[in-house]
């Protein structure tokens, strides 16, 4: 069983930064894909990021793509989402996520408020 613990999110103004992080219970936290997807009411789950078990390949979302990074620490079983030149439209709830052995695990969610 993997246990996804996210860190809090926060209000931020048009144009500013964020960083979120999550940390993954148990020792093989490297042979994990990582991602995060997030949820905005009335908008589909979108998936923004995800990076592979080494961190050397990446996918963005067209939509983040430029403004968001993601990066991991296998040392410290965390992955990170920088997030920069926010918009209001990336208001929503913020997951990270893994499937290990065909099952999908996530965090507990972070909200992420982008005031225009």
């Amino acid at each position: 069983q993997v246990q996804l613990v996210q860190s809090r999110g926060g209000l931020v103004q048009s144009g500013g930064s964020l960083r979120l992080s999550c940390t993954a219970s148990g020792r093989t936290f490297s042979s994990y894909r990582m991602g995060w997807f997030r949820q905005a009411p009335g908008k589909n789950r979108e998936t923004v990021a995800a990076i592979s078990r080494s961190g050397y390949t990446t996918y963005y979302a067209d939509s983040v793509k430029d403004r968001f990074a993601i990066s991991r620490d296998n040392a410290n079983n965390t992955v990170y989402l920088q997030m920069s030149s926010l918009k209001p439209e990336d208001t929503a709830v913020y997951y990270c996520y893994t499937i290990v052995s065909g099952r999908a695990y996530w965090g507990q969610g972070t909200q992420v408020t982008v005031s225009s």
